[in-house]
């Protein structure tokens, strides 16, 4: 598990000295947990909670654009997510229609591409229409991928692929032998980006909650015992960090 605070209270531009801007990951992934348990804390309504972790996701998704990182998953509604109150649930669902017309703009200035994965064919057609527009708008930034991941989970998605798969077997006559973890892959909601290198799960939680369990299968874990709506430039640099000095050997041996 990651450590959350730095032992030397280190500062962002002291924490950003100390990490190889050569070997930074590719890919990170975040499963944002904690909106709710924060608000409680403080003795606020949930709502608070989101509209706090919003801040934050705007924040590292910035950050990211300033550090180099290229591709950037979030976990931010799952199919089980269905389960809450009527209440909450447009409640964020309105939260990310808000979010897709208000950052759109700024998104598409920062060089960031935006990708909703996900069952979207389910969600409201207004908060898709949001979400159409603001992949239009920013489709052809480089500066970094950011996906959404919305109405997603990874046993749903690893289905989908299989029927899409299982189609091309009956319909086009696709040799089953042909088929392998590559052209799997190329099933996937994720088809279009590398696998993440990171894994970071806010809240102290050490699960993985149905989060692209394909495409972690190297990933490295890093776990912040940080409410998401508390985590920070300094947090993820920690992470990113604590990454580095890892040893990543693939199943081999180090090189």
């Amino acid at each position: 598990m990651g450590k959350s605070i730095s032992e030397k209270n280190e500062s962002v531009e002291e924490i950003l000295k100390t990490i190889s801007s050569k070997e930074l990951p590719q890919h990170i992934a975040i499963i944002m947990d904690g909106n709710r348990r924060w608000a409680k804390e403080k003795s606020l309504p949930s709502i608070m909670g989101h509209r706090a972790g919003v801040k934050s996701f705007k924040r590292i998704v910035e950050f990211c654009t300033k550090v180099g990182i290229k591709f950037l998953s979030v976990y931010a509604f799952s199919l089980e997510n269905w389960r809450r109150s009527r209440n909450e649930v447009n409640i964020l669902l309105r939260l990310f229609e808000y979010y897709s017309r208000k950052e759109r703009e700024n998104l598409h200035k920062n060089g960031v591409k935006f990708k909703v994965i996900g069952r979207i064919y389910e969600l409201p057609e207004k908060l898709q229409e949001e979400f159409r527009k603001t992949e239009e708008v920013t489709g052809k930034n480089k500066k970094l991928r950011l996906n959404l991941c919305v109405n997603y989970g990874s046993r749903a998605e690893i289905i989908d692929a299989v029927k899409n798969i299982a189609k091309e077997v009956k319909g086009n006559g696709l040799d089953p032998d042909l088929i392998n973890e590559e052209y799997f892959s190329k099933n996937l909601y994720t088809a279009d980006v590398p696998d993440p290198d990171l894994l970071i799960r806010t809240s102290g939680e050490l699960r993985i909650s149905n989060f692209l369990l394909w495409q972690i299968a190297y990933a490295e874990f890093w776990f912040s015992r940080r409410y998401w709506p508390d985590f920070d430039e300094k947090e993820f640099l920690l992470a990113i960090r604590d990454y580095q000095e890892r040893d990543r050997r693939f199943g081999g041996t180090t090189s």
